[in-house]
């Protein structure tokens, strides 16, 4: 005689459960961050020299226009370059999280609709496949680096302390985006405008502290601003500042932002596979 199997549905058994989801369904998660690193740089030329080539070219022209042009000052001591490439890569990383998180689920519609897994686990490894590109472009800054012999201080310790911060709040804003997403397709227009907008608000091309003192906080609620800043105090060492009162609302709106973005894509989690 053959055993039979029960399946049985408790209520509320996956909003208990959720964590314990998400490590079961940890397997799905490697497979699908590597199933896009892979098809980021499957039948490309250059392979993973567009991740160099991107904030590379993006980082000369800032540094022409900004440094060279206008001729804003540096951070302390440091070549004009170093500083716009420090703040360059966490930025960058930002801007492709949410570019990709944001259209993850919809570009996913058929897996959603099919079987039950955790929802989150499709734009977190998202993000993660970004942090790759990332790491990758940190190239750029070691080359940059040994070029100008520039040599990090004791700083650069704190570095992956600033890059998770980087990595909480391209997740928490692009949970919030990714579900409004779902349900308002406008947003796929939103985003790229959004994402441009903030590249010329936030301290790319410039330093923060040319920013006149009565804004500092209000500026500092921009959560990139902590980041940036941060990553440039850890790179550039000795004559790089914090403006610790607003480092300490760009923590605090990070996670703000975290907690929004967690709350609103649970709250819409269910109705996600009716919606795409």
């Amino acid at each position: 005689m053959n055993a039979q199997t029960k399946l049985i549905i408790v209520p509320g058994r996956t909003e208990k459960n959720y964590l314990q989801d998400l490590w079961r369904y940890r397997e799905l998660f490697y497979a699908l961050s590597w199933r896009d690193i892979s098809a980021r740089y499957k039948q490309t030329v250059m392979g993973v020299l567009w991740a160099l080539i991107r904030p590379f070219l993006t980082m000369v022209v800032f540094t022409i226009v900004f440094g060279k042009l206008a001729k804003l000052p540096a951070e302390g001591n440091a070549p004009y370059a170093l500083m716009v490439c420090a703040a360059m890569l966490p930025w960058q990383f930002f801007a492709s999280s949410l570019s990709e998180s944001s259209n993850s689920l919809i570009a996913n519609a058929q897996l959603i609709t099919k079987t039950y897994f955790p929802r989150l686990i499709i734009p977190t490894s998202s993000i993660i496949t970004c942090f790759v590109d990332f790491l990758i472009s940190f190239f750029i800054l070691i080359l940059i680096m040994i070029y100008y012999s520039y040599m990090p201080t004791l700083n650069i310790l704190l570095l992956p302390l600033f890059a998770l911060m980087g990595f909480l709040a391209a997740l928490g804003i692009g949970l919030y985006i990714t579900s409004l997403n779902v349900k308002y397709r406008d947003f796929r227009y939103i985003v790229p405008f959004f994402v441009q907008f903030g590249l010329y608000i936030s301290p790319v091309g410039f330093s923060s502290s040319i920013i006149p003192e009565k804004y500092r906080l209000i500026y500092s609620l921009n959560p990139m601003v902590c980041v940036i800043d941060g990553f440039r105090w850890s790179i550039i060492g000795q004559g790089a500042s914090i403006y610790w009162p607003g480092f300490f609302l760009s923590i605090g709106v990070t996670f703000f932002f975290l907690y929004l973005g967690i709350k609103k894509f649970r709250s819409m989690e269910k109705s996600f596979a009716d919606m795409i």
